[in-house]
């Protein structure tokens, strides 16, 4: 297959693109800027989405596949900067909709979504049927992406998974609650702190399934408009997950909850992935082995930095305690 991942410097974007070269696809990565780590093999077009060099790019490029993986990725930004956000989701999705509507040929395209457009689920776990009540700006602004797929697969006949997302990790996530608690776990303060209660439940599942789960999909082509939750369709708690990366440190520091309610945060989150195994047969891998294959990269990459900062290479190392 042919893809044309879009935010292709980005964590999902870069990761898709590898993941898809490595399967034996070819990749045409387009993005604003040609800053980023180069990727072997993939194409590359600098080109704004909204410009027509990029309805160009499409028709001389014929992809098979268009994923869709610039955007907005911060449930916290999107409070602060909500109308930044909402240009960020909704007007570069928009662009891209409707660059395949103009162009020449009519790829699948696949968006991922994420599941804060459920917000707090009445019922776990949560179908692709359920309601839609996000919490959050960010949650909001996906509800529109995906009215917006909706409407061009319905009006202008396109193909377009909206692909929900839960809580995904990878080694080139550096942010969010993995490695925040992965950074927590080598610091030097003598504990761990959780600002929730630790009793949050997050489905969670690795890049890399993302990646086999997106291309399996792709394989089907479905046509017209489809939702699917793609997820693990198990919960770990926040608590458990913290302990799943002290023990993989080796660290022993004693884990604190703080009780905060943070903005936009949902309590529990569980898939039902009954949809998403209909079209891709495929089981992911046990989620500490996710977690353990991050914390490993993490590590090797912090450990270089120290060493290269001790030999005078480099300033501070960005995390200290490790060594």
């Amino acid at each position: 297959m042919k893809l044309l991942v879009t935010g292709c410097h980005g964590f999902v974007g870069s990761s898709m693109a590898r993941y898809a070269l490595s399967s034996g696809h070819e990749v045409l990565g387009v993005a604003r800027s040609e800053q980023g780590i180069p990727i072997e093999g993939m194409a590359f077009k600098r080109c704004a989405l909204e410009h027509p060099d990029f309805i160009d790019a499409v028709n001389a490029y014929r992809p098979d596949v268009v994923a869709h993986a610039a955007g907005s990725a911060s449930v916290g930004y999107s409070f602060q900067e909500p109308r930044e956000d909402f240009l960020k989701a909704v007007e570069t999705w928009g662009a891209v909709l409707d660059a395949v509507r103009k162009a020449d040929v009519k790829p699948l395209v696949i968006f991922p979504s994420s599941a804060s457009v459920y917000g707090n689920p009445t019922l776990l776990p949560v179908t692709e049927g359920a309601s839609l009540r996000p919490i959050s700006p960010y949650g909001f602004h996906k509800v529109i992406c995906e009215q917006l797929a909706q409407e061009y697969a319905q009006c202008f006949g396109l193909n377009v998974v909206v692909a929900r997302l839960f809580s995904t990790i990878g080694p080139a996530q550096q942010r969010l609650l993995v490695w925040e608690l992965f950074r927590q776990a080598i610091d030097d303060n003598p504990y761990l702190t959780i600002q929730g209660t630790g009793t949050e439940t997050r489905d969670f599942l690795h890049i890399d399934d993302i990646c086999r789960y997106f291309l399996g999909i792709a394989e089907r082509q479905p046509k017209g408009f489809w939702a699917v939750n793609v997820a693990s369709g198990s919960s770990t708690s926040v608590r458990t997950m913290a302990e799943i990366v002290t023990r993989l440190v080796g660290s022993r520091k004693a884990i604190v909850t703080l009780n905060k309610e943070l903005p936009g945060d949902p309590k529990h989150w569980q898939a039902d992935t009954s949809l998403l195994l209909d079209l891709v047969s495929y089981q992911p891998g046990d989620i500490t082995r996710g977690v353990e294959h991050c914390v490993g990269r993490w590590s090797a990459d912090v450990s270089l930095f120290a060493e290269k900062a001790m030999r005078g290479g480099v300033g501070e190392p960005m995390v200290k305690g490790l060594v």
